[in-house]
């Protein structure tokens, strides 16, 4: 049972698994699922950031707030998924896009989900075939069970005395440049993990022993569970969640709200440099 990463390989092998395709471009949300119906893997569903994964947005609760568990079993209901059923997500390539819906399909109870390492980037490069039909399911009724320990909202955040860590670029966390949220900065004391430092410059996740010392040197102590990942909208701190899973670091929750929830009230404290 796969919970974390599967290989190009072990996919090809079993096409009964469940598929799901997270292309996604912030700079252009139509994007993603124009290219999956020019040429996606068999069998995948294509899952939108922000129409599938993603609840309203009241302009103060962040770019990708976390949609209602009930709203999200709806669209569940219509991909035809059961409980039993090993699913497997992948994006364009190093997996920040795929590791939101990963998350969120442990979060309502279903541990049966691995993000594709290396994505369609490697899948396409290996020469495996991709399709353009979109296949069809049977709605079901999937069975919720929401696991509140593994996010923190924004009241959870203000009380909070865990380690913060921030997934953005460098530059991003320092407040030296914004090129997505009006306000640049971040959360007070946060220290920063790019995500992209996860995946080796072949697009690939870095071995488990590697990034356990990576994380182990950012966290200084600190136990995987005392941690609270955020980053601009709550997509690629998933994937430093997945990364910690990966090493074996167990534990840690998700802001999705993240910086651009938290910078959405000037009152909230930000911090710089």
């Amino acid at each position: 049972m796969p919970t974390t990463l599967i290989s190009t390989a072990e996919l090809a092998d079993h096409p009964q698994w469940r598929i799901f395709d997270r292309r996604h471009d912030l700079a252009n949300p139509a994007l993603g699922e124009q290219q999956y119906r020019e040429g996606h893997i068999q069998g995948a569903l294509f899952a939108h950031l922000e129409r599938d994964l993603s609840g309203k947005k009241t302009g103060r609760n962040g770019r990708h707030p976390l949609p209602d568990p009930q709203d999200f079993e709806k669209w569940l209901e219509k991909t035809g998924l059961t409980p039993k059923d090993q699913v497997v997500c992948y994006d364009a390539g190093p997996g920040s896009m795929a590791a939101r819906l990963w998350w969120m399909l442990r979060w309502i109870g279903h541990d049966k989900v691995a993000v594709l390492d290396g994505g369609l980037a490697k899948w396409t490069r290996e020469g495996r075939p991709v399709a353009v039909d979109v296949p069809i399911f049977t709605p079901l009724n999937y069975p919720l069970k929401v696991r509140k320990n593994l996010a923190i909202d924004v009241h959870g955040v203000e009380q909070s005395k865990s380690l913060f860590l921030d997934a953005r670029a460098p530059a991003r966390y320092r407040g030296e440049q914004e090129p997505i949220d009006p306000v640049a900065g971040r959360i007070p004391g946060a220290r920063n993990r790019f995500n992209m430092d996860n995946v080796s410059a072949q697009g690939t996740f870095k071995p488990a022993e590697d990034l356990k010392k990576d994380f182990e040197s950012v966290l200084q102590g600190k136990s995987p569970s005392e941690v609270v990942h955020y980053c601009g909208s709550g997509v690629a701190a998933c994937h430093n969640l997945l990364a910690m899973e990966v090493a074996g670091l167990k534990g840690g929750k998700l802001y999705a709200g993240s910086w651009s929830e938290w910078s959405a009230d000037r009152t909230r404290p930000q911090e710089k440099g």
